[in-house]
């Protein structure tokens, strides 16, 4: 009887795991100085909208660091968050860019931060592709501002002070 053929191939390495439909995770910030919410601007075929300025979570990277990197490279300042205000997800499909959005799904996590520095504001060393700006909005402007989430809004109180709810918020925009 002969011995059975000798297997000179290697074992194959199991492929590494990638997810078919990542979720990305993000932080942003909450900056409020002189009754003003600190914002970035974007631009859509729609014209100019605001949101908090923040941006996605690198591996390996803590929320609070993700939030001082991103306000750092989108708009040359520093921030020290102090206190997470809510979670959201934002499920691009549902919503108003859902034409381009629709295989974007994000969890943001929202801080209260501290401006430690303004340095060169709205000079970053890495703004978004859609970035044209920032704004210091008036609190009492916010309601007819275009911004996102515009669930934000709702946040003013009757005196135009922010009442920010420590909770997750679910998909909204």
């Amino acid at each position: 009887m002969k011995p059975p053929p000798q297997n000179n191939k290697r074992p194959q390495r199991p492929k590494p795991f990638v997810p078919s439909n990542p979720i990305r995770v993000a932080a942003r910030a909450v900056v409020v100085r002189d009754n003003k919410l600190l914002a970035v601007i974007l631009r859509d075929q729609s014209g100019p909208f605001y949101v908090l300025p923040g941006g996605g979570q690198k591996h390996g990277e803590e929320l609070y660091n993700t939030v001082r990197r991103e306000c750092a490279e989108e708009l040359g300042i520093s921030v020290e968050p102090y206190k997470m205000l809510y979670v959201r997800e934002y499920i691009g499909k549902n919503h108003d860019f859902a034409a381009r959005h629709k295989h974007f799904h994000q969890v943001e996590v929202v801080f209260a931060c501290d401006l430690v520095e303004e340095g060169n504001i709205g000079h970053g060393s890495e703004e978004d592709s859609r970035q044209v700006g920032y704004k210091w909005i008036p609190l009492a402007e916010l309601r007819e501002t275009r911004f996102f989430p515009s669930l934000f809004k709702t946040f003013l109180n009757d005196k135009n002070e922010l009442e920010i709810p420590t909770d997750y918020l679910g998909d909204i925009n």
